[in-house]
């Protein structure tokens, strides 16, 4: 099995897009991209725009040959926004969908954001699947679990695992840092050999969220990446977006498995264009997106040849 980021904070864009290539079938977890509306009361800058069309493009080229697509949540960085017809057409043609169900489970913006989603994709797509809490093969699917601490007021997400032989992928989109104890126990109970989940959103504690939220789920976290198989964890999304996250969670990076972020994980440097917004705006610092991308997607390509 091989599993690929393809879009990511960490890569200068909100979005976790992961494509999985097993000796089954190819599966593109959220596929979409977006950027921060808002950041120290400025908008993106730039060169973050930028990085979101790259991001966008290479999350098209890669999307067109899977066979099936997952859709953990319906905020939109996690599937194209609905004006955006040439991204759906490419994500969601005669491909089998599994979504997030858009009834059950969801906050009022997520049911009127699902039934937008469901009316786009369910002329062009092979078959629309609410997946919530059920199996299909080699992909096992949890119940609704928060999007954050219990009770969140954006409501709650999908997580996927992925089988191949005696290999199992959690997938822990927006579950920040297994903040609800569902969702530690369902991923505890997958027992996977490699995890990529996003992590608390550190850059709001003391101010969307509170100090004790950030210190269960990071106990939750810890929890997790002790008990399960995998030696090598990904986490990255909402904690990316903190300059200082790795001295916020410490003690996650001083377990014996190895943590990265997704850029890290591909062997590059963490490129935080939304946390470097007001430097991009100052002109005090310079970056080369073009060539962070150029970059990325040579890697990218090198590890899909390795599953040929």
């Amino acid at each position: 099995m091989r599993i690929l980021p393809i879009a990511f904070d960490s890569f200068g864009v909100r979005s976790m897009a992961t494509l999985v290539v097993t000796s089954k079938n190819k599966v593109f977890i959220d596929p979409g991209v977006a950027l921060g509306p808002r950041r120290y009361g400025l908008p993106p800058a730039d060169e973050e725009r930028l990085a979101k069309s790259l991001a966008r493009e290479q999350i098209i080229n890669l999307i067109r040959d899977v066979d099936s697509v997952v859709v953990s949540h319906y905020h939109y960085d996690h599937h194209p926004f609905p004006i955006d017809d040439e991204f759906y057409k490419e994500a969601f043609s005669d491909k089998i969908v599994f979504a997030k169900d858009r009834l059950k489970n969801v906050h009022p913006s997520g049911k009127k954001r699902g039934a937008i989603f469901e009316k786009k994709v369910k002329d062009i797509c092979k078959e629309l699947v609410y997946a919530d809490d059920q199996d299909f093969g080699n992909l096992r699917f949890s119940p609704a679990v928060w999007h954050g601490p219990v009770g969140s007021k954006v409501g709650r997400v999908m997580m996927v695992s992925v089988k191949d032989g005696g290999s199992t992928f959690v997938f822990g989109s927006d579950a920040q840092s297994l903040a609800d104890p569902a969702a530690v126990d369902w991923v505890i109970k997958e027992d996977p050999d490699f995890l990529i989940l996003d992590g608390f959103p550190t850059n709001f504690i003391g101010w969307r969220v509170s100090k004790a939220e950030f210190e269960e789920a990071t106990n939750n976290l810890l929890k997790t990446i002790k008990t399960v198989r995998a030696e090598k964890i990904v986490l990255d999304h909402h904690l990316l977006r903190d300059l200082k996250y790795k001295e916020k969670v410490k003690p996650v990076y001083e377990t014996e498995k190895t943590v990265f972020s997704a850029a890290e994980y591909l062997g590059m440097e963490n490129f935080f264009l939304e946390a470097w917004r007001k430097d991009l705006h100052k002109k005090t610092i310079k970056v080369n997106v073009e060539k962070f991308f150029d970059r990325l997607k040579w890697i990218q390509a090198k590890n899909l040849e390795k599953t040929r």
